[in-house]
């Protein structure tokens, strides 16, 4: 395996660590439902997909890699939305400070 490939594949797990590290730390610290499954969402979902795109430079090429890529880029996004909307139906209020709320403009 290339020198190259192994640098490159460390960085991409490095990455991904580090934005599952800030989806962690935003799940902790925003202050509403809906803010929080932004910042978990988008953070966790790039961190999943750079992790396992470096372990598909590291471990030769597995196509299972990219196979669990394309699901999680399809269903976390997916999942996301599903959560939020039964959240907004169910009546959790936004954060005080919010200014926009899509979900009560569509019903009217």
């Amino acid at each position: 395996m290339s020198e190259i490939v192994v640098i490159l594949g460390n960085v991409f797990i490095v990455v991904g660590l580090l934005f599952d590290l800030l989806g962690c730390i935003g799940l902790v610290r925003l202050p509403d439902v809906y803010n929080r499954l932004q910042a978990s969402t988008k953070c966790v979902t790039l961190g999943t997909c750079f992790i396992l795109f470096g372990s598909f430079l590291l471990m030769g090429f597995l196509w299972k890699a990219i196979l669990a890529i394309a699901f999680v880029v399809m269903t976390s996004p997916t999942g996301a939305h599903a959560i939020a909307h039964a959240a907004h139906h169910s009546g959790i209020k936004l954060w005080k400070k919010s200014v926009v709320d899509r979900y009560e403009e569509d019903k009217k």
